[in-house]
């Protein structure tokens, strides 16, 4: 694996820019009745309300960042300008937020979980061939993480599917193959509008993350997965995943009206409870990285539901497996200190999936303190 600095570069922002792909954030308007349930960034006044959980979690009922996609394409310059500053703000503060009027209809998001339910129900010897897969692997069903290290139960059952460059899914169920391409590549365009959003909102060209990630061969992964219920009153609180960041860029998610998805916010774990019809959004390791740290990816877990099946579907997007990851100099100028080395994304991929979940802690392998610490220079 090689590690390295990226070179120090003194360029200027640049900061006149328009948005190169039509992109705008917009927070939810205080008009719409489902908004109403959460504060937007730019009128927040007062503090969040909670209500706490019997997991120890809270529940937020204002703050979750909200974009609002027709806002975005429609709005005029001034309206523009000012819903990058708080998709900064989004990602600064949260590395989280939720997407409304995506454009994705509801129709393909329905025909892609049943779809995925089938394929959970198929006999085991129609996916024994991909149960022994490893992480780099382009289908994988499995439980919990990564079954061969995560050394503790998850109540998880997933199939993860490289979907780009090239898709790759299993031949059954037969409408599987159709519902995942289109799903792939919806949710493809819609994640990379928004990354072009937040390069605007580092200060940069639109489409200057997607140069230095080589977006245009982005990797993207679908995830299905499922949590059976936890079966008792002892197990209420069950862990599906615990806390980790994605290793990718964003991380777009529906579900199936069972709540279990949690935030840490300010030191706090929220449960995230969606607008009707909004996608969660979360920022992944790459945006801290490129940022040089200015932006977060958010640490998330997943709870089991004591009664009801919990299933959700995940479309992922990442750099170009072989781009090197890295700080944008023009972000890592002094006298700001160079926080990330420069690594290859799929070396990274492969590092964080085939260990256990740890927090944070795959950023360790490319973190500049760690790695000085460590001896690596």
């Amino acid at each position: 694996m090689n590690l390295r600095y990226p070179a120090r570069n003194h360029a200027r922002r640049r900061t006149d820019s328009k948005l190169s792909h039509g992109n705008h954030l917009h927070d939810c308007h205080r008009s719409s009745p489902a908004c109403a349930m959460h504060t937007q960034i730019m009128g927040m006044a007062s503090a969040p309300r909670y209500s706490a959980q019997p997991n120890g979690a809270s529940s937020e009922q204002d703050g979750i960042p909200v974009v609002d996609l027709a806002v975005l394409l429609n709005g005029d310059a001034g309206e523009r300008s000012q819903a990058i500053r708080h998709l900064g703000r989004a990602c600064q503060d949260w590395g989280f937020f939720m997407v409304t009027n995506h454009g994705v209809h509801e129709a393909l998001q329905s025909a892609l979980m049943d779809a995925c339910k089938e394929l959970f129900g198929l006999p085991p010897e129609q996916k024994a061939e991909f149960m022994d897969a490893g992480p780099m692997d382009p289908v994988r069903f499995g439980t919990g993480f990564n079954s061969a290290v995560d050394g503790a139960r998850y109540w998880r059952d997933y199939v993860k599917m490289f979907a780009h460059p090239e898709l790759h899914c299993p031949a059954k169920p037969d409408t599987l193959r159709g519902v995942a391409a289109e799903y792939a590549a919806r949710t493809r365009g819609l994640l990379l509008e928004l990354t072009a959003a937040i390069s605007e909102s580092l200060g940069l060209e639109g489409g200057r993350i997607a140069e230095r990630l080589d977006l245009g061969s982005c990797f993207q992964i679908l995830v299905g997965n499922h949590y059976p219920p936890s079966g008792g009153p002892d197990d209420d609180g069950a862990v599906g995943l615990p806390a980790h960041s994605d290793h990718g860029l964003l991380t777009l998610l529906f579900q199936n009206g069972v709540d279990g998805l949690q935030v840490k916010h300010d030191g706090r774990w929220l449960l995230a409870e969606p607008i009707p019809g909004a996608f969660f959004v979360i920022a992944g390791d790459q945006p801290e990285i490129g940022s040089n740290g200015r932006y977060k990816g958010v640490l998330h877990r997943a709870l089991v539901d004591r009664a009801q099946a919990r299933m959700l579907c995940v479309s992922l997007i990442g750099p170009c497996l072989d781009a090197v990851v890295e700080p944008v100099p023009e972000l890592a100028v002094a006298p700001l200190r160079l926080e990330y080395m420069g690594v290859e994304y799929r070396d990274y991929m492969e590092h964080q999936q085939s260990n256990k979940l740890n927090e944070k802690g795959a950023l360790d392998l490319v973190r500049v303190q760690t790695a000085e610490t460590l001896g690596n220079f």
